[in-house]
């Protein structure tokens, strides 16, 4: 039986937190990103206490590979960068689609290019090619409002910055030859490690740190 969430690789994990039996790799990748596990879950305890030197390695290329398009990100936009990314890693499109690179990079420059253009004075709704692109689109400027109406001060201008940085990282992160989801991948990855870090102890939220719903 193949596994329900990727539909290619063969199931060996009783995942508690959906019911069923999935694969090792999405088990490992999309753990408390797009998979709501229990604090009681053997596998997340285990990948918490033990890590793989395999996961550590992998964790470092992540880094090595998007750090250069986040390099010049300020702390805030940092926060809008990761909210974003895990906004994508939550979207479903519709049917049997589902979201790629392509898709992701199309979303960050259309709206871009929107929030561009008005900064200009001209009111244009910019679109994509892609209809997952366009729902993607939808979904960021509801979540913006959204903050907004939650007092959080969210400019326009940093997250068009954001959003360019999300386009580059996803037209200019993957290789030649490599797939067509590399990049969400990448960041599915990472945003599991900032979950961890963020359950973990920490010290207060930096001054000016964003409301985040």
């Amino acid at each position: 039986m193949l596994c329900p969430l990727c539909g290619h690789r063969k199931r060996r994990r009783d995942c508690p937190a959906l019911a069923r039996t999935i694969c090792p790799v999405c088990c490992g990748t999309k753990r408390l990103v797009e998979i709501p596990c229990p604090s009681d879950c053997g596998y997340l305890t285990s990948a918490r206490e033990h890590p793989a030197a395999v996961v550590r390695r992998q964790q470092a290329r992540d880094v090595t590979r998007v750090l250069p398009t986040i390099r010049h990100l300020t702390e805030r936009q940092h926060q809008l960068f990761f909210l974003f990314h895990a906004l994508i890693a939550r979207h479903r499109p519709q049917g049997f689609a589902r979201v790629v690179d392509s898709d992701v990079a199309q979303a960050a420059a259309v709206l871009a290019a929107t929030f561009e253009t008005a900064s200009r004075g001209v009111i244009y709704e910019h679109t994509a090619q892609s209809p997952v692109a366009n729902a993607i689109i939808g979904e960021i400027r509801t979540m913006l409002a959204q903050m907004r109406e939650q007092g959080a001060k969210v400019y326009d201008g940093e997250v068009t910055i954001v959003l360019r940085a999300i386009e580059e990282g996803a037209r200019a992160t993957v290789l030649p030859g490599e797939g067509e989801a590399v990049y969400v991948e990448l960041m599915g990855r990472l945003l599991q490690v900032q979950r961890q870090a963020e359950q973990a102890p920490a010290s207060a939220k930096p001054a000016g740190a964003l409301i985040i719903p």
